[in-house]
């Protein structure tokens, strides 16, 4: 420490008689006094060496997070602050030093009045400076909306009549990550913009959380503050991305009015609000609506339906009633005794159960059995559980985070911090379910439009064929038949799931290559010559060569599926088909499949060149090799489905 700040008491005493003469005020502070205040307490000076260096008589405030002296004292160094006092500003130094071996803090004080001299052009330079300063501490970079810090520091505390609102951009996660960061940071910026286009100048905007806000709206009355908060959803609602015109935004918002009490305690629930809302997504909830509204329409029945269901299970009734007091004003409330019960609720409820609380030691079926159920039937991936139970050895508890627990409670519990784990537990999942629900409309949407360009495109083949149109339906529907019964029967061909779509879908494109056919060839109606027939073979190498040369798609499993199908959907299992004379397995199952679905469909539909034939002889025919030879295996899956195909056939 430098040995200026070492002095006797008497060396102290003189140099504050100078600093009398400059300050308005100034004390010294021992070491006792300091504890306290770093306690909190607020106590100042109180020694007789003290009492003898004070003359300050003003009180003002020390908060351990920004204290001068506090400062001083922890680094051993002198800091200086500007501060207000009784509305004045103060020019505050504090000083550490030691007094005959005794640490001290010195602190002085200097009233900046109109006799404070400073130019326009420095005083300008001061304002900018502070203004800057204040903008970096507190300000979001990205949206210029206030930021967390500034809600802890600046508002929780404050009592000012308020309404308050929590606004969630729903689905944000999606947008970064189907679009990437930049575009999401247009979304939030185009969020913020609307909502400040819809607010006062003396509203206050809080980016609480990445894409949560915090919305203060000092003094509005309560219907305004309804009506504010509906019309910012709604503007929201209609908003334009700029540069994306696909994208369409919406908000979650649950808003609550402050009434004088702590801002920090409005802000809780209308997080809960929000949450509620976010249930149905896009959509407004508040207190008034909710509980006078809805009863004067006879409406209170939606609103027990957006408040969360939670299965409480625990066979001590005293330990459900315990939990279901805590929870019951935000939450509805299911029991079950026992293991047993519980998993009759999960079958009658499903998804409909939020969150489940579960003992461990139990009758009939303890908490594990009921883990090992839910785990079976795939339920505790969408239903989260939290475990509460007094047995907290390691061993039990790693076992149920193992078998997918989100939580786990030791008894006894305090009642807050069972409530916010339940509310951050259901929170979670809501939107994790929000996301899977979006993205699985989007795959349903996409697949959707891939299955009308893919029609689209047959259609065309079939116009040009003469045919009834209804031929790529069909072979849509018996391939799908075709491929689910040999799947069941023999295990030669391990074909997920997503394969058998594939192909499926790919079987519509089967006779693509025909588009580079004659039209007198296509469509005529007598026996075609041995040259015609020539000619109308290549449209298996036309449609291979025009999928061939997607370039870009030609990894693709639809466009593989698709080459394997045009090319090959007229080989034979005994080598006579063409263009290549394959054999056997050689032809790919999904050639195999597409080409008795063809034939059949060839055989019961009326061309420009023949009748239609019934359908048992269009089997018969197929079974006994007038149409070439086909897989075994294939064809008994004909004659399991044979039924079935007739029932879709007279759908048409």
């Amino acid at each position: 420490m430098d040995a200026c700040n070492k002095m006797t008491k008497e060396q102290a005493l003189k140099e504050m008689e100078l600093f009398k003469a400059v300050f308005d005020g100034g004390r010294l502070i021992d070491a006792h006094a300091l504890k306290m205040m770093e306690k909190g307490l607020g106590a100042y000076s109180q020694s007789e060496v003290g009492k003898s260096f004070d003359f300050w008589e003003k009180e003002h405030p020390c908060e351990n997070d920004s204290c001068v002296v506090l400062q001083a004292f922890r680094d051993r160094t002198v800091h200086t602050k500007l501060e207000y006092i009784e509305s004045v500003l103060y020019e505050v130094t504090a000083r550490y030093m030691e007094l005959d071996d005794e640490p001290y803090v010195m602190e002085l004080v200097k009233r900046m009045d109109e006799n404070y001299m400073i130019d326009e052009t420095q005083k300008e330079r001061l304002l900018r400076h502070f203004s800057g300063y204040h903008d970096q501490l507190y300000k979001d970079v990205l949206t210029g909306a206030y930021n967390r810090r500034y809600f802890e520091e600046k508002i929780r505390k404050s009592t000012t009549p308020s309404g308050i609102a929590m606004i969630d951009l729903d689905d944000f996660k999606l947008y970064n990550d189907s679009f990437g960061h930049d575009t999401g940071d247009v979304v939030l910026i185009t969020f913020v913009n609307i909502i400040k286009s819809c607010t006062r100048k003396t509203d206050l905007l809080v980016r609480y959380g990445g894409d949560e806000f915090l919305l203060l709206m000092p003094g509005i009355k309560e219907d305004n503050f309804r009506n504010k908060l509906m019309q910012i959803q709604e503007e929201i609602r209609k908003a334009d991305i700029p540069g994306y015109g696909g994208l369409r935004l919406s908000a979650s918002i649950g808003g609550v009015m402050s009434n004088g009490g702590a801002i920090e305690d409005a802000v809780g629930r209308a997080d809960k609000l929000m949450y509620q809302a976010k249930n149905r997504k896009n959509m407004v909830v508040t207190e008034d609506n909710l509980m006078a509204d809805d009863i004067k329409k006879g409406m209170l029945h939606d609103w027990e339906k957006i408040r969360q269901l939670i299965l409480i299970v625990d066979d001590s009734e005293l330990n459900r009633d315990l939990l279901s007091e805590m929870l019951k004003d935000d939450f509805r409330i299911l029991e079950a005794a026992n293991g047993k019960e519980c998993l009759e609720a999960l079958e009658q409820y499903g998804t409909g159960i939020s969150l489940v609380l579960l003992d461990i030691n139990m009758p009939v079926l303890n908490g594990f059995e009921v883990l090992v159920q839910m785990n079976r039937n795939h339920l505790i991936e969408d239903i989260p559980v939290i475990m509460i139970s007094s047995d907290d050895t390691e061993v039990n508890i790693k076992r149920a985070y193992d078998m997918g627990v989100s939580d786990y409670i030791r008894r006894p519990f305090d009642a807050q911090v069972v409530f916010r784990r339940v509310f951050n537990t259901i929170k979670l999942y809501a939107k994790q379910r929000r996301l899977v629900t979006l993205v699985t409309d989007q795959i349903d949407e996409k697949e959707k439009n891939n299955q009308m360009m893919i029609r689209i495109l047959s259609q065309i083949v079939e116009f040009r064929n003469g045919e009834s149109g209804l031929h790529v339906q069909h072979i849509n529907v018996l391939t799908g038949l075709l491929l689910e019964r040999l799947v069941q029967k023999t295990e030669c061909y391990s074909l997920a799931w997503s394969e058998q779509y594939v192909i499926t879908l790919a079987s519509a494109l089967h006779d693509i290559g025909k588009i580079g056919i004659d039209d007198k060839i296509l469509n005529k109606p007598g026996k075609l010559t041995k040259e015609e027939f020539e000619i109308m073979k290549t449209h298996t190498l036309i449609g291979a060569s025009i999928l061939e040369n997607l370039g870009l798609y030609q990894e693709e499993p639809l466009i593989k599926t698709a080459y394997q199908i045009c090319r090959w959907h007229h080989e034979r299992y005994d080598g006579n088909g063409y263009p290549d004379g394959l054999k056997g397995e050689e032809i790919p199952i999904a050639a195999q499949v597409v080409s008795v679905a063809d034939v059949y469909d060839a055989l019961v539909s009326e061309r420009v060149y023949k009748k239609a034939i019934p359908h048992k002889k269009a089997v018969q025919m197929i079974l006994n090799g007038e149409c070439g030879v086909f897989n075994p295996i294939l064809l008994e899956c004909l004659v399991d489905i044979e039924g079935e195909i007739h029932r879709e056939m007279e759908k048409e």
